[in-house]
């Protein structure tokens, strides 16, 4: 079977791509350019992280606030990754190990892994702003393949 088929990929005109495998988004890549003319959220709200690009004009405000407490049960870790300098080839992997894909990211981009194995090839020095859900476990919830 040609892996390229195995996994749908959806564009939008936000230059968006959803990554999907066996009718799940696994990965969304949300490009730097073009920016959004108005607030979008790239992840559904069932999922366990949302990530958007709010935006506001200038002059606006947003009013002080705070988070009540909301007790979550989230299994897996889901990571977002923003590249700040470099570029790197992202492969994502299904969950049999097999590659779906792979995607060039540069500067200013953002990849959410949501349940995707993955791994990166670095093509420069890059700096990457990584975010996934805590508290650290240790290396040990990683599986290496």
């Amino acid at each position: 079977m040609n892996v390229a088929r195995a996994a749908a990929r959806v564009r939008s005109p936000a230059r968006t791509e959803a990554i999907s495998h066996r009718g799940k988004v696994v990965c969304v890549i949300v490009r730097a350019e073009p920016s959004p003319e108005e607030t979008t959220f790239y992840t559904p709200h069932h999922f366990n992280l949302q990530v958007g690009k709010i935006v506001y004009p200038a002059g606006s405000e947003i009013p002080r606030h705070t988070h009540r407490p909301v007790i979550r049960h989230v299994a897996g870790t889901t990571e977002v990754l923003v590249v700040q300098k470099g570029r790197m080839i992202v492969d994502v992997y299904g969950d049999d190990h097999a590659r779906l894909c792979s995607r060039e990211v540069g500067c200013g981009d953002v990849v959410v892994l949501l349940s995707a194995s993955h791994g990166f090839r670095l093509l420069e020095d890059t700096v990457l702003l990584e975010v996934k859900q805590g508290p650290y476990v240790g290396l040990h919830e990683k599986e290496h393949f």
